[in-house]
């Protein structure tokens, strides 16, 4: 998937950027979905929105964005709750940490159908079916307790999201096999599992957002 196709992930705002200028300093991007990133800059080159922030930049489009505040600034974005379980723990991670509530309902979908004790063949566990060392590394101490469960998991997502500059593909493709193994093949393995997983995962983001994003109030 293209950089381009980021938007898929982010959002489908239809908001005008004309006014930024390049190389603006800002301190929130805030997105129609109701994130918050926490940017240290921005540039807007065509159609494309480059956003600078600790750990490295993403490249969103530019009608992705409703407006930026300043740090001190918190203007309310309304969005729907999701209607699934656990919303208000999948909620508060994603926001903490700039990921789309919805991708992160749809990954706990297709990964646990929302079971919080969950086990795979692999030993998995939980909600976003977290390996023991991916759960040790973000420091779970209760794998099964849904709120640590779905912190580490949206914590994951993230630095995938981030290593490989916003493609979702990729990222669902490492976060169901692995890193190494995208490294490897240097696009999604061609393993039918890990497909299939980038598929449901996706077509389920998609539908999710359609449906939350009717009822986001930008006012």
């Amino acid at each position: 998937m293209r950089s381009s196709n980021f938007g898929i992930w982010l959002c489908g705002a239809i908001l005008s950027l004309a006014a930024l200028t390049p190389s603006a300093r800002a301190d929130y991007v805030v997105l129609k979905t109701g994130q918050r990133i926490h940017v240290t800059g921005y540039e807007r080159v065509g159609d494309t929105l480059r956003l600078t922030m600790l750990g490295g930049t993403l490249e969103i489009p530019a009608d992705a964005l409703v407006r930026i505040d300043p740090e001190d600034v918190f203007l309310p974005v309304k969005v729907k709750l999701l209607d699934v379980p656990f919303a208000n723990f999948i909620v508060e991670s994603a926001r903490d940490h700039g990921v789309a509530p919805e991708l992160v309902a749809s990954v706990i979908a297709v990964e646990s159908n929302f079971n919080p004790n969950a086990v795979s063949w692999r030993s998995a566990r939980g909600l976003m079916q977290l390996m023991p060392q991916t759960a040790s590394r973000f420091g779970v101490t209760k794998i099964f307790d849904p709120q640590q469960n779905i912190e580490a998991g949206t914590k994951y997502l993230k630095e995938l999201l981030l290593r490989y500059n916003g493609d979702l593909a990729l990222t669902l493709a490492a976060y169901n096999a692995g890193p190494d193994r995208v490294e490897q093949y240097r696009s999604v393995p061609p393993y039918r599992e890990t497909r299939d997983y980038v598929r449901r995962v996706t077509e389920k983001f998609r539908a999710t957002y359609r449906a939350s994003a009717l009822s986001i109030d930008l006012h």
